[in-house]
């Protein structure tokens, strides 16, 4: 398709690779933020208990934010290939590309760099996203690529994961990732509950809803890898383009055993040597004796003994007395 003089017709410009999204830049920024105002509070910590106090902000905050993150991230699953390929349909022009692949909860990244960076009188640097969230259609996602012309591979790898597909891998990711999704929110909230529960203190039940993250974590992983084999492969000749699993995967299996393991140190802590959970947690005895003292000197003093010998007097001769008077 071609206008006047045969030049092609205008396209809007490409959308070219970032290392992270402003969602993830966000969500960084603000712990970053919290832990950085807990560094500041650290000094106040009087004894030991500073250390333990820091460390278990920096675990609460290091489990939240990989929680939430991994929400929006977009390398679930990666696979790169080079390749001497076709740039555009119906030409014969050739290109040395590396094509990649990243898959997320969200939906399917690919990228397209060409090496060199300048080729066939154009810039190519291409990164474009295809969603499969609830309220995004990935058809409708690709159709409005091929409207843009986006680049031959960008469209071959983003047609097989389309619902028309013979493929037949968009349903498997797609459900897949909405059910690890869905329990990577559970995560946040059990991993939310236990955070009050620590600070409460309920330290026994701080670790269970500590080991349920941890559990929930692990169960998307579950959800995410249970799919069969695409029935296709994904092929640039004699390239291949092949998938493993990526940063946010292992990230998540490396928090959630992390997860693992503090929920079952404290609730064995606690049935076994729940002295030095308390110490962890700053709740030492100290401090209970302190409140036993000052409960003690709050309390009214006891009667003097005279005083109580002369209000211990027979019933009998109280009425005697009583009687006499009258």
């Amino acid at each position: 398709m071609t206008l006047w003089n045969g030049s092609f017709p205008f396209y809007p410009g490409t959308n070219a690779c970032f290392p992270f999204d402003t969602t993830r830049a966000i969500i960084i920024s603000v712990f970053l933020s919290m832990l950085a105002t807990f560094i500041i509070i650290l000094p106040g910590i009087r004894g030991r208990g500073r250390l333990f106090w820091f460390l278990r902000v920096v675990m609460a905050l290091f489990v939240g934010a990989v929680v939430l993150t991994i929400q929006f991230t977009r390398d679930w699953e990666t696979g790169w290939v080079r390749a001497n390929t076709s740039y555009k349909s119906f030409s014969r022009a050739l290109v040395n590309v590396e094509i990649g692949l990243h898959i997320g909860l969200a939906g399917v990244n690919v990228t397209l760099v060409g090496k060199p960076v300048n080729q066939v009188n154009e810039t190519i640097n291409y990164n474009e996203h295809f969603a499969w969230s609830f309220d995004a259609d990935y058809d409708h996602s690709y159709s409005e690529g091929l409207e843009k012309g986006l680049p031959s591979p960008i469209l071959y790898v983003a047609e097989k994961f389309t619902m028309q597909s013979p493929c037949g891998v968009h349903r498997q990711y797609r459900i897949s990732s909405h059910y690890a999704s869905l329990t990577l929110w559970m995560a946040f909230c059990t991993w939310l509950i236990s955070i009050l529960l620590f600070s409460m203190p309920i330290l026994l039940y701080g670790g269970y809803m500590l080991l349920l993250t941890a559990t929930l974590m692990l169960f998307s992983l579950l959800f995410f890898t249970a799919r069969s084999a695409p029935k296709c492969p994904i092929q640039f000749g004699p390239a291949s383009l092949k998938t493993d699993y990526g940063g946010s995967f292992w990230l998540t299996l490396v928090t959630g055993l992390l997860c693992l393991l503090l929920g079952l140190g404290i609730i064995i802590l606690n049935s076994v040597q729940p002295e030095k959970l308390k110490l962890v947690f700053n709740l030492d005895e100290g401090k209970g004796e302190e409140e036993e003292r000052w409960d003690t000197s709050s309390l009214p003093a006891e009667p003097s003994s005279s005083a109580q010998d002369v209000l211990m007097v027979p019933l009998g001769e109280l009425c005697e007395v009583t009687a006499t008077q009258l």
